[in-house]
């Protein structure tokens, strides 16, 4: 047909199935598509480039004069043909001795019109020629192009398609608020369309949750596994996406080959990358929980130079292979846990694989070693930081040590540099889960890293007020301790029974066991244990009243630490000082906990924050602060709730909060004293530090989806969608176009912040249940 009889129609495909999500996408598209004549969609196979291309080229036609255009290159594998294909998509005769290219030029140059080029990667240099050329030769000409790697032309706008957005899968997200997610909203779509009858229950929750974050929120896989519910339940897809690669295939017959089966489309990606691409991807899939710069080039670089090694990992970036994120200012990388799971099937398939777990075994270990001897300086929360970052990491190096002959020990070892930032973080129960499978896996030999791990565990255990098990782990290191006739074993061991003592609280005893290895732990080089154990003391003489022994104990931990910029330690050793002062001196047991605060809160301690919000609560009772202190009672529940404890273990400081709870209940009544609990429960850590330092409570923001924000129109159309009616039948039952229909859905979507009607009409449901509750 020719150009002129196809005039503006151009030659977009009807959709067979809905679009589902992707509003801000589509709407940050074509804003750009108005600032920028080349705008590039990128991503990995699978993540729905054409898709959301074809959206938004059919939203945008009525700005083309002369049409919007689909090229498909999907199917095309001869660069030389690249011209050809977009002539014969206009409908453009070949001219004897006029080149294809020159033909487009001549065409295009007086028209207004968008061409969607369409999976460009595999002919991108060929491709970005072609554009660059027509480009210049078409002023009112457009390109919205779609490639797993970007054009790299002048004038290119690069939009990263980034997976659908999907709930953490291990918190419990309330049903109704899942249809703001647009992988589960795909899902259920594509289900209903397999089951007829299939929806969203209370009952198949969290699997599909489970499903959808398994394939990384990614639209084509999603779609392979809810066409599996032909024949199978949601649980036995969940269940098989173990070996997913076999499990989703069967895609539309219509679809491109090579989105035909997962394995085919993540294939077509590794075909594009060159042989160097190729082996790093399967390299940096060791990495469980992404990586940094200098892992990378440590355990997977190879013979790669670093400049090198940023060359690659730059064009896996280009590629979509990886996914480069940043974490408080320091780039991170990471492979979608599809494309990981494709690396490391590569990777065994190379012989690598026993070779990089070791190698990333060792490196994580001596990236511990290289934490703990910087723990006590400024650098303490740069470690904390980079050691949250990589704890996926150091599991999987825990797993090797547990699961590969002779390694156990090395498994205690990184155990026991982990346990300071296992307390440091407050997490106190995945420490003494680590700790009791490194042990069990260990055997039992009576080595001094075992004794150090079961002297950690019992620390662990009686934090958590869990006295009789950390009886029993003592016990079992001073055996070891014994068979081993190692006096630096048993300050270790005796450094654990004197904190035991204190949290079961017998104070005489924990200050005569911690008294006793003072002398040694002075003159040694193990900084921590000295401090521990001053910190003992201190906080044994503190509950005692011994307040000048208390200073003094303080003091030298103080001067420690102070010097050395360190705030976990000195935060813990102002808190023991201000406990010594408390009833004697609660305006200086005040700011000595304020302060202590203030350095818990700044590394996100929410252990030592605890402790200090606890005192805090005491003090403000003690002094006639009865709001104050309910409040910051509610607050530190959540706080030991957040460490795994019930409350303060140690009982003299236990018996502190029930009186204060006590005397602020009776002080303010049942009802307010309540109102102020759950108000202080439902801080974060920075608004409890800054109620604590400066009285202030956070302000109440304004609600972000309220109905006043509707005009009286566009809340009837709210109802109607609701109702499940389309925007044809709301513009009938309305008496208006449907146009105006559907301008009247999109404000209702773009006002509530929605991206689909299934969130309209949940939203609707909620505002109609506040209304209940109202009367």
């Amino acid at each position: 047909m020719a150009p002129g009889a196809r005039g503006r129609v151009g030659n977009l495909p009807l959709d067979l199935t809905s679009f589902v999500g992707r509003r801000r996408e589509v709407t940050e598209t074509r804003r750009l598509l108005g600032t920028s004549r080349l705008v590039t969609l990128t991503g990995m196979g699978g993540v729905g480039k054409t898709r959301l291309a074809l959206r938004v080229a059919a939203d945008s036609q009525r700005s083309f004069d002369d049409g919007v255009w689909l090229v498909e290159f999907g199917e095309r594998r001869d660069p030389q043909l690249a011209a050809e294909t977009v002539a014969a998509t206009l409908g453009l005769r070949e001219q004897a001795a006029v080149p294809t290219t020159q033909v487009l030029t001549d065409f295009l140059a007086s028209r207004k019109l968008l061409l969607v080029l369409d999976n460009c990667e595999h002919l991108i240099d060929t491709v970005a020629k072609l554009a660059e050329t027509l480009l210049r030769a078409a002023p009112e000409l457009r390109i919205l192009a779609t490639s797993r790697e970007p054009l790299a032309i002048g004038g290119e706008t690069v939009v990263r398609v980034p997976p659908l957005t999907l709930p953490a899968p291990d918190e419990s997200t309330p049903l109704r608020a899942l249809a703001q997610y647009e992988a589960v909203n795909l899902f259920v779509d594509r289900a209903a369309t397999a089951d007829p009858g299939f929806e969203l229950t209370e009952d198949n929750k969290e699997a599909i949750v489970a499903i959808c974050a398994a394939l990384d929120g990614l639209p084509l896989p999603i779609e392979l596994a809810a066409a599996r519910l032909r024949a199978m339940s949601v649980d036995q897809v969940l269940a098989r996406l173990t070996d997913r690669f076999r499990l989703l295939t069967g895609g539309s017959r219509s679809a491109p080959d090579r989105q035909q089966t997962l394995r085919m489309s993540i294939d077509w990606s590794h075909e594009l990358c060159t042989p160097t691409e190729q082996q790093l991807w399967r390299r940096l899939s060791i990495f469980p929980g992404g990586f940094e710069l200098d892992a990378a080039e440590a355990i997977a670089a190879g013979d790669l130079s670093t400049y090198e090694l940023l060359d690659v990992v730059a064009a896996l970036v280009d590629k979509s292979i990886l996914v480069r994120e940043e974490h408080a200012g320091v780039g991170r990388y990471r492979l979608l846990e599809t494309l990981r799971d494709y690396g490391l099937e590569r990777l065994q398939e190379a012989g690598e694989y026993s070779t990089l777990r070791r190698q990333h075994r060792d490196w994580y270990q001596a990236l511990t070693r290289r934490a703990e001897e910087e723990w006590i300086s400024p650098n303490q929360p740069a470690w904390i930081a980079r050691l949250e970052r990589e704890r996926a990491n150091l599991r999987d190096a825990l797993e090797y040590c547990m699961s590969e002959p002779g390694e156990a020990e090395n498994g205690l070892r990184i155990a026991n540099v982990l346990y300071i930032f296992w307390v440091s973080r407050g997490l106190l129960t995945e420490g003494r889960l680590w700790l009791g499978r490194v042990l069990a896996a260990h055997g039992g030999e009576p080595t001094r890293p075992r004794a150090m791990s079961l002297a950690s565990s019992a620390i662990l255990a009686a934090n958590q007020g869990d006295i009789r098990t950390g009886a029993r782990l003592v016990a079992a290191a001073g055996a070891v301790a014994a068979a081993n006739d190692d006096p630096e074993t048993d300050v270790v061991v005796t450094h654990a029974a004197g904190h035991l003592e204190i949290y079961a609280g017998n104070m005489p005893r924990a200050k005569e066991l911690l008294g006793e290895i003072l002398p040694t732990v002075r003159g040694g080089n193990n900084r921590l244990r000295q401090i521990s154990t001053l910190l003992g003391l201190a906080m044994a003489s503190a509950v005692l009243g011994e307040r000048r022994e208390a200073t003094e104990y303080t003091d030298e931990v103080l001067t420690i630490t102070a010097a050395r910029g360190e705030s976990i330690y000195r935060s813990y050793a102002l808190c023991s000082r201000g406990l010594s002062e408390w009833r004697d001196d609660p305006d200086t047991a005040q700011r000595l906990f304020r302060e202590a605060l203030q350095l818990s809160a700044g590394v996100d301690d929410n252990l030592g924050a605890a402790i200090c919000v606890e005192a805090l609560a005491w003090t403000a009772a003690t002094t006639g602060q009865a709001y104050r202190s309910a409040v910051l009672l509610g607050a530190v529940d959540s706080l030991w709730m957040s460490v795994g404890n019930r409350g303060v273990v140690i009982p003299a400081l236990r018996r502190n909060h029930e009186q204060a709870r006590e005397r602020v209940r009776t002080a303010l009544g049942d009802r307010a004293f309540d109102a102020a609990v759950r108000q202080g429960a439902g801080l974060a850590l920075d608004e409890i530090a800054i109620f604590a330092v400066e009285d202030r409570l956070p302000q109440t923001a304004p609600p972000e989806r309220s109905a006043t924000d509707l005009t009286p129109r566009e809340q009837q159309v709210a109802q109607l969608v609701a109702q499940g009616l389309t925007n044809k039948a709301i513009a009938d039952k309305l008496v208006i176009s449907q146009r105006t229909a559907q301008g009247h859905v999109e404000h209702v979507l773009a006002k509530l912040g929605f991206n689909s009607r299934t969130q309209i009409a949940a939203w609707i449901v909620e505002q109609g249940r506040g209304d209940d509750n109202d009367g």
